[in-house]
């Protein structure tokens, strides 16, 4: 097509025009202030060239307030237009969406079994279609809750209030304020500070500093009775910092440096530390209660403390150790490290007044975690207390805290799960199960060992369809720890072992125990390790504790 440029050239036969600009007895130009010739470079061009306007100037006279302006059609040949490139799609993964959505479906139109409410059916459809999701994950784990939560509101499987009850459970909301503790932790410099202390004392090696980590958190364990306060509060700020400081951050590929061993082993020892104390875990007194009520022997502190240490230390041993060798931290070895670490000390100097006050307010709502029995004081309202003295004194602010993204929504997710299981319970579905399994296992005639064996197992990995210790207990515990009785089991070892395999099966998920969103949330480990990774130490677990701690068990006298 035709463009059309206005040019320099002039058709009034001056054979040399001057660039330069000549004074007018009127003074300069108020339109032109400053003539220029251009010339255009080619006649074939792709776009207008620019207008410009110049005096024309002829050496034997110069013609006043006259211009002239040729108008010139230069051929060009048309631009390749390119077409605007497709948006890419923002919305959820297709193939993963279908699969959540095809099991709910599938499952939805199963005849519901004898014994099962309509209810019940649909909503053990809608949760699996949920956790399908969550694990194959076509949105973000709390969109998929969302979703999940909203099919059992619009097939009128739950009322709106039921499927949003979770929300106010203290549990997702200790959880999200461990993230904006952790928050405050790193941006007062107090992480790293703490953090460079420990490399300094132990960093010389990756396995030197986790264990350093996981017997810290277990001497915390009988005197702070949430694991939700103990992780979220207390250590994943400072694992955070830990792996900051040694350069492995979450979603820049250097997750495997240190952080996704070290996020992991510290979850999975977790769950080992909150077996093996009755105050280690909020689920515990539970289910020396409901063992009470059962077999009318009390479970102590002392005798639960007794039974436990042994296995429980062997796990806390061979657990770090074993993720060591199948999820290695590429970097195992530092010698330079705790020099390096005590540099870094020196250069930061005395604690600034945020690091005291962020420190203050640490020792104060962990002082509340641990003697909050005592002044009725329970762990979310000792961190809501924390927070708000970060909030008031703009340590942490709540913008900052808006910003936390991961705490949102796993706040959402984890509320929904609990939701969901919750009213599986209330329907009766748990009770049925329970019900059926005892039948099925009673009667095949087995040794009391054997059949108490399987009813461990179905116990344990029954725990997949739990956002809760505590309502696992409360749905399963007094069925079975009645039928390993009836069958011949020693009743207070039965009572002791399901106690703690209560808190051991917490570790199979990502949701299963307060600790785990709280790791699981900050990002180093991917889904599929996590719950790949669960299940193996799910089976190391149940056979050091079955294992060497049926030989001690035998030794003290449970059986």
């Amino acid at each position: 097509m035709a463009s059309v440029a206005l040019t320099s050239s002039c058709s009034l036969g001056f054979s040399r025009i001057k660039s330069r600009v000549l004074p007018s007895r009127s003074g300069p130009n108020p339109v032109f202030p400053h003539p220029v010739i251009s010339k255009s470079t080619s006649n074939n061009s792709s776009f207008i060239k620019p207008l410009s306007l110049c005096p024309i100037i002829s050496n034997n006279r110069i013609r006043k307030n006259r211009w002239k302006l040729t108008v010139k059609a230069a051929a060009s040949t048309p631009a390749a237009v390119t077409p605007p490139s497709p948006q890419p799609w923002q919305g959820a993964a297709l193939k993963p969406l279908m699969a959540s959505i095809a099991t709910g479906v599938i499952l939805w139109f199963v005849p519901v079994p004898s014994g099962v409410s309509r209810n019940a059916w649909q909503l053990l459809s809608i949760f699996l279609a949920t956790i399908v999701g969550i694990i194959t994950q076509p949105l973000p784990l709390g969109a998929v809750a969302l979703l999940g939560l909203g099919a059992s509101v619009l097939t009128k499987t739950l009322t709106f209030s039921a499927a949003f009850s979770a929300f106010g459970d203290p549990i997702p909301w200790l959880i999200a304020l461990a993230f904006f503790f952790a928050r405050g932790f790193i941006k007062t410099g107090l992480g790293n500070r703490i953090a460079y202390q420990f490399v300094s004392l132990f960093g010389s090696s990756s396995l030197g500093l986790g264990y350093s980590l996981v017997f810290s958190e277990a001497l915390l364990a009988p005197a702070i009775p949430s694991v939700s306060a103990r992780a979220g509060g207390i250590f994943l700020p400072l694992v955070k910092s830990l792996c900051v400081a040694c350069g492995s951050n979450a979603g820049d590929g250097t997750e495997n440096k240190l952080g996704s061993w070290l996020m992991l082993t510290c979850f999975q020892t977790s769950v080992i530390s909150s077996s093996m104390f009755l105050t280690a875990m909020a689920a515990n007194p539970l289910s020396a209660n409901l063992a009470f009520n059962t077999i009318k022997q009390q479970i102590g502190w002392t005798d639960w403390a007794k039974a436990a240490i042994v296995p429980g230390l062997v796990s806390l041993l061979v657990v770090p150790l074993i993720l060591y060798v199948i999820y290695p931290p590429t970097v195992k070895s530092s010698p330079d490290a705790p020099k390096l670490a005590k540099e870094k000390l020196e250069k930061m100097g005395p604690m600034s007044k945020n690091e005291i006050i962020m420190a203050g307010t640490l020792l104060l709502t962990v002082g509340l975690w641990i003697f909050g029995g005592r002044l009725n004081v329970d762990a979310v309202t000792a961190a809501i207390l924390g927070l708000s003295v970060l909030l008031v004194t703009g340590v942490v602010t709540w913008k900052e805290c808006l910003a936390e993204a991961v705490a949102w929504d796993t706040l959402t997710w984890f509320a929904a799960l609990i939701a969901m299981a919750g009213y599986l319970n209330k329907y009766g579905l748990i009770s049925w199960f329970s019900e059926t399994v005892v039948k099925v296992v009673g009667g095949l005639g087995l040794s009391w060992q054997l059949s108490f064996g399987i009813l461990l197992l179905l116990y344990f990995y029954s725990h997949y369809f739990f956002a809760s210790g505590a309502a696992h207990i409360g749905a399963m515990f007094t069925a079975f720890l009645s039928v390993a009785s009836a069958m011949g089991t020693p009743p207070y070892l039965a009572a002791l072992v399901l106690s703690f395999l209560s808190n051991l099966m917490g570790g199979i998920t990502h949701y299963g125990i307060g600790s785990a969103p709280v790791f699981y949330g900050a990002g180093y480990v991917p889904l599929a390790k996590w719950w790949g990774y669960g299940f193996l130490i799910s089976v190391v677990n149940i056979v050091i504790w079955l294992g060497v701690g049926g030989i001690w068990w035998k030794a003290i006298g449970l059986w």
